[in-house]
């Protein structure tokens, strides 16, 4: 994703498309993702919502920052890791309504760039419907820098820096690997 303040070049397709990105999702947990891909096929049974590894579960949800100058917000389409049961529970309900379900406990599963360490950070995962992604929130008395974006939303020069940030450290990567 390349990025200027009226535009920026889609991974996916190639192109260049108007406005800045409003998010970014992660394929798997990053501690499944960094193993080798024949091990990785080996040993994880996983999809785009779903992750099972060795007696670990993993659900994809959606973490939302809200924009202060916009009726919007920045989306990170982050991993949980949570408790078996919880994965079972998700399992029976994720072609239904769950909106009303209680939130359920689980940590961050994926390092988000520009918040320091958060991977391992509780969160609570909120179940949805059965068009959309459970919804993650950091926990209510957290004082991150993540958990205070996520109640007191971000500007617009906090926007951008996020996606420099995350660029930065995706170039860096790349030129270890």
């Amino acid at each position: 994703m390349t990025t200027s303040p009226d535009s920026f070049t889609c991974p996916h397709c190639g192109e260049s498309h108007a406005g800045l990105p409003r998010d970014i999702g992660y394929q798997l947990p990053d501690e499944i993702w960094a193993m080798p891909t024949a091990e990785r096929e080996e040993r994880a049974k996983f999809d785009s919502d779903l992750c099972r590894c060795e007696g670990r579960y993993f659900i994809r949800g959606l973490l939302q920052i809200p924009f202060r100058h916009e009726p919007d917000y920045f989306g990170w389409g982050a991993w949980v890791e949570v408790e078996r049961l919880v994965f079972q529970r998700y399992l029976e309900v994720y072609d239904k309504d769950a909106a009303d379900e209680p939130a359920h406990a689980g940590v961050l599963a994926n390092q988000l760039p520009s918040y320091g360490r958060v991977i391992g950070t509780p969160i609570e995962i909120q179940f949805g419907t059965s068009r959309q992604r459970p919804t993650i929130r950091c926990l209510a008395m957290a004082n991150s820098k993540l958990a205070i974006e996520q109640r007191q939303g971000i500007d617009a020069a906090r926007h951008h820096e996020i996606l420099e940030i995350y660029e930065a450290e995706k170039a860096a990567r790349r030129n270890t690997d």
